[in-house]
Order: structure tokens, then sequence, then C-alpha cells
């Protein structure tokens, strides 16, 4: 497909806006949630459900909507999408009732499916070879920035106004996109693709909703619940059917023959650790900031800010990395940086030394974008355009996974950690503080000054042992993936040409 250079710079603005609404989107509801439940008094069990339908939606549904994009046409289906996610936002917004707005929540999830893999597969229409990786990498380090910007965004507003208008304000965000993409987006599609399997459907997103449900309940209550046991089970038995499936359908939902391809393979579990670790980041600084530190959700917001920058630094600088090192080198680049960054942020105490967190933010930033621009690249590169959806589907699960991974893995491993070190007064109910740094801080403001700085002092310091330890583990996966990424994806061309019929192996350096 050849366009004009000014449409192809509008191409990725309008894919831009919509991975920045989702990566906001993502991040937002956290800072959220204490104003709603003032308001609103939901249930302890709705609290959770306003928190986890926009995810579950979202991971259940990319490998569909990423093949409907190959058979519908990836333009249209943005659009459509995109439209959803506005009236979706407004219905949020202004929900009167938990149960309105979980479901709410929901149908964002369910457009939030259809604009990932689609923004992914136009950017893989329009661009070819070098042109393809720079735009990829433009735009990774962008929605890096979006979810950075998400406690900033929400913080200004909840300053001035009620906890909706972090979901309003999508609005017009959507109406601009809305119209400048059908003006500018050229529409691509699959041009023989076949029925979608509804079997395959129905087995993907049940499994994928009872995984990422087994992952997320773990790490709040622990293995010894029948809900748990139901969602493994049914997560991993419907994964399974799928993936026998697939293999005796002419036209299957994921082709697994993609994953025989070393590129593809290798990137796609790069991806998974990556966002292992990003989202875990994220979520446990928040923490750090706001309740060890005392910061307002404003001031935590702008202080992350710097670290988005060195992510889109690392998405820039991503193509040039690739022309000078290779695609393997480069990766594990962005691996051993991660690795510097995570070994930093193991030295924070409970009083903040913010240049020493500075450094630790921009190395950080920097070394995903990396990681994230490059793998990206290189998963759409190797499939034919045809089958751009699903593949981007495929890359977008793994960036879900991946992510509730490592806030369920990591997370539940902090919660240890610092119920571990936590030293608790006598006379101190331990149920009261030890479940969470929130709750300690909660307990602690409903005490005498002096006691409750003991309680709060010893929290903190549990918190922030816990948290040290987390970060030097995470430092050793990441050089681990480093030196991994040199043997996985050695041999793979500086530039992808692209195979237009069927997916073929990509040529591997020997000797």
């Amino acid at each position: 497909m050849s366009i004009g250079k000014g449409r192809k710079i509008g191409t990725i603005a309008v894919c831009v806006l919509a991975q920045l609404l989702i990566a906001i989107d993502l991040t937002v509801l956290h800072l959220v949630l204490p104003s709603l439940s003032e308001q609103m008094h939901p249930s302890t069990t709705e609290m959770l459900w306003i928190a986890d339908a926009y995810g579950f939606a979202l991971a259940g549904l990319l490998i569909t909507m990423g093949n409907i994009g190959d058979r519908v046409g990836r333009k249209k289906l943005l659009l459509i999408g995109a439209s959803l996610f506005g009236v979706a936002s407004v219905i949020t917004a202004y929900a009167p009732t938990a149960e309105l707005l979980i479901a709410a929540r929901a149908l964002l999830g369910i457009a939030a499916a259809t604009l990932m893999p689609s923004t992914l597969s136009i950017i893989r229409n329009v661009f070819t070879g070098k042109e393809r990786a720079a735009a990829i990498g433009v735009s990774s380090g962008l929605t890096i920035l979006g979810f950075g910007m998400g406690p900033l965004v929400g913080g200004v507003l909840l300053e001035h106004f009620w906890w909706g208008s972090v979901f309003l304000v999508n609005v017009p965000v959507v109406i601009v996109m809305v119209i400048a993409g059908a003006l500018i987006l050229p529409e691509s599609k699959n041009p023989a693709p076949g029925r979608i399997d509804v079997p395959s459907v129905l087995l993907s997103v049940v499994g994928m909703v009872g995984i990422v449900y087994t992952i997320k309940e773990v790490a709040y209550q622990g293995w010894g619940h029948w809900d748990v046991a139901v969602a493994t089970v049914l997560g991993l038995g419907c994964v399974l059917a799928f993936v026998l499936r697939q293999p005796r359908l002419a036209e299957p939902l994921m082709d697994l023959e993609l994953f025989a391809q070393r590129a593809f393979s290798a990137t796609v579990g790069t991806t998974i650790l990556a966002m292992f670790a990003q989202l875990a980041v994220s979520l446990m600084f928040a923490q750090y900031l706001q309740l060890v530190v005392g910061w307002s959700p404003l001031k935590s917001g702008l202080a992350g800010l710097p670290g988005m920058g060195g992510a889109i630094v690392g998405g820039v600088f991503a193509p040039l990395a690739i022309k000078a090192f290779g695609r393997a080198v480069t990766i594990a680049l962005g691996c051993a940086l991660s690795a510097v960054g995570f070994a930093l942020y193991s030295g924070i105490g409970v009083t903040i030394v913010y240049t020493d967190l500075l450094a630790a933010m921009i190395i950080f930033g920097v070394g995903l974008a990396l990681i994230l621009a490059v793998a990206t690249d290189t998963v759409l590169g190797v499939v034919p355009k045809a089958r751009a959806g699903a593949a981007s589907a495929i890359s977008e699960t793994a960036t879900e996974l991946g992510g509730a991974l490592g806030i369920a893995v990591l997370g539940s491993a902090l919660g240890a950690l610092y119920r571990s070190e936590l030293v608790i007064p006598a006379g101190v109910p331990p149920e009261a503080i030890s479940d969470t740094l929130g709750g300690a801080v909660q307990y602690a403001a409903q005490l005498p000054p002096e006691q409750g700085a003991l309680i709060l002092g010893n929290a903190k310091l549990a918190f922030v042992d816990g948290l040290q330890v987390t970060m030097l583990c995470s430092a050793g996966l990441m050089a681990l993936l480093a030196v991994s990424a040199l043997f996985t994806l050695r041999g793979v061309p500086k530039v992808l040409e692209d195979p237009e019929d069927e997916p073929a192996p990509v040529p591997v350096a020997t000797g």
C-alpha cells in the first residue's frame, strides 16, 4: 500500500491516540477508587468487579477482535470500537449504581479489545521494513507515556471535579479520533478471510478470562476458594481445547504455526516477561509515592513523567539500534537497561531521594521501550499482511497476560515480604495492619499521634524492605532475559521483508 508522507504521519497520530486512551484507562482507575467508594458505597465484591471488569473483557476478546478486523476491515473495526469507547465512557462517568458501573467498565473493555489489535495491524499494513520499525518505535514510546499520564490526568481532574470526569475526558479525544480516522486511515483486510469459528471464539474468551481471573484472585485471596478452583479448571481446560482445535481448522482463529518461527515465539515470550515487570513497577510505586512518601496523586503522577520521557527516547532510538546492532542485541540491551533500573530501584528507602529515583526511572523507561518496540515490530514483520490483525492480537494478549502475571506474582511476593518483615507493637490487632500498607495507614490515623507514628513507621519500613527484595529479584529476571535474547533471536535479520502470502520461516544465520 502506497500512501503519502502526510497521511502516514496522520495514521500514526490516530493509532497513538487510540493506544493512549487504552493505556490511560488501564491506570487511572486505581486513582479513582477511593473517591468512587466514598460517593457510591459499593460492596467489597462490587469494588473488585469495578476494578477488574475492564481487564477481563479486554483479555477475553483480543484474539477474536484481531480476527474480526482481518475479516471486516481494520479501519472499520477501529472506528466502531472508538465510537463504542466514547459511549461507554459517558455511561461510566454518569453510572448511578455499582451494577451499571460494572457493566459500563465491561463495555469499555470490549471497545478497547477492538482498538488494540486494529492500531498495530493498520501500522503493519501502512509501513514496511525500516519505516515500520520507526513507526512502531514512536507509537510504543508514546503508549508507555500513556501509562504514566493516567495518574497525572486523574490527579488533575480529581482536584477539581468528581470521579466520573476522568472517564468523560475520553469523549473529545474519541470525537477527534473518529473524524480524523475516517478521513486519514486506509482500509485493509484479509482478501480471503473465511468464516470465524464460533466454538474457538467461545473457548478463547472463557479460557483467557478464566486464566486472568485465577491470576488476579490468587493474588487477592490465595488458592483455597471454590471460585478460584473453578476458574482455574475452566481457564486451563478451555485454552487446551482451543489449542487442540486450531490445527484441525481450515481457517484457525489463532495460527499456531506462527509459533514455529523462532523470531515470533521468542519475541512473544519476551513481551510477556517485559510487561510482567513493568505493570508491577507502576502499581508498586504508586503505593510507594503516596503511602510511604506521602505525596498527593497529582504530585506522584508528575514525579513519574521523566520515566515516560525515557520511554519516548527508547522508542525513537529503537530503529537506530536495530540498524546498528541487530534485533537480538537491541532487545538484550533493553533488558539489561531494565535490569539496571530495577537494581537502582532496590536502593530506595523510607525517606525518598528523588535524584536516585529519577535515574532509575529514566534508565528503566528507555530499556522497556527498546524491548517493546523491537518485539512488536518483529512479531508483525514475520507474518503476512493478511494476518496482521491476528498477529497483533497475539502480541497484545501477551502484553495483557504479562501485566496480569506481574501484578499477581510480584504483588503477592511484595505482600508476603511486607507481612514477614512487619513488626507489630504490643496491643495492636495483627489483622488491622498486616494485610496491606494502605490498611496500616488508615488504622494509624485513628490512633493517638505517638502510637500511630510508631505503627506507621514499622509498616513503611516493612513495605520498603519488601519492595527492595522484589526489585532485586526483578533485576535478576531481566538480566537472565537479556542473555536469553542473545540466543533466541540470534540471526534474525535487521530488516524483515514482508511475507505476502504464507508466513515463511525467518532466515537464521548458521555457524
